[in-house]
């Protein structure tokens, strides 16, 4: 059985976090293998996200607010303190590295073939050759070469998206998935607490997906079989965790 699992933000700030991880696997599979110039939109993307918005303050808030948190949970009997300390390594790290660092990506402005190269690739099949013949030349390199140079480029968002992960790692390890039942296809619910992230855990199999709307308080599930691309009408198990 597949199981699938999807997610869905309930503030801008989350839905952010959630962009910046997800570039920052597509990087690191272009790291794994040659993709050849596929390798760009990942690369590029982060670039206009960065330029467009400084997400340093707020990760250093958050940072701050983590730390407090797990401080806290030392105190506690019942919480692993190996666990917590390795934590508090790791996120003390990243705030120290993200504190000390330029805005990232600005180095990469000044780079004369990522620049030329970005201009173009917004353009529909304009990588041709004999639209960047320096492309071209790029790629005949080794791929141990391009590999090197692509590891330098993405290193420059490493301040940023290093904290990241590691805070939506630590958002979705506030709770546990719960066995729940969509009669009808649909589900609704509601939280006292603040929510975050809603977490969606599905088996392929089922033919149907989730659709999944709401706020910090409520919430509202819809599942829609893929061959028919409407609601589904029948009761849909599945597991929810919803994240603070």
């Amino acid at each position: 059985m597949t199981e699938l699992i999807y997610e869905q933000p309930l503030n801008e700030k989350t839905r952010s976090y959630l962009r910046l991880e997800y570039l920052a696997q597509q990087l690191q599979a272009n790291l794994d293998q040659d993709h050849q110039h596929r390798c760009f939109y990942p690369l590029f993307s982060l670039c206009e996200l960065t330029e467009r918005c400084d997400y340093r303050g707020e990760i250093l808030k958050d940072l701050d607010r983590q730390l407090f948190a797990l401080s806290k949970w030392q105190s506690l009997p019942s919480i692993n303190d190996e666990q917590v300390e390795r934590y508090i390594s790791k996120l003390s790290t990243c705030r120290e590295i993200l504190q000390a660092s330029q805005r990232p990506g600005h180095e990469l402005q000044k780079d004369r073939f990522l620049s030329a190269l970005r201009q173009r690739f917004n353009m529909p099949g304009a990588s041709c050759n004999f639209d960047l013949p320096q492309l071209h030349y790029w790629l005949a390199k080794p791929w141990e070469d391009r590999q090197c140079e692509y590891q330098d480029w993405v290193s420059h968002f490493a301040s940023i998206l290093s904290p990241v992960i590691l805070l939506l790692d630590l958002t979705r390890q506030t709770t546990e998935y719960q066995l729940q039942q969509a009669c009808g296809g649909f589900y609704q619910g509601c939280s006292k607490q603040p929510l975050s992230l809603i977490r969606v855990k599905l088996a392929a199999e089922q033919g149907c997906y989730p659709t999944i709307s709401g706020n910090r308080n409520r919430y509202a599930i819809h599942f829609v079989k893929f061959d028919q691309q409407k609601h589904s009408d029948q009761t849909i198990e599945f597991e929810l965790a919803t994240c603070a």
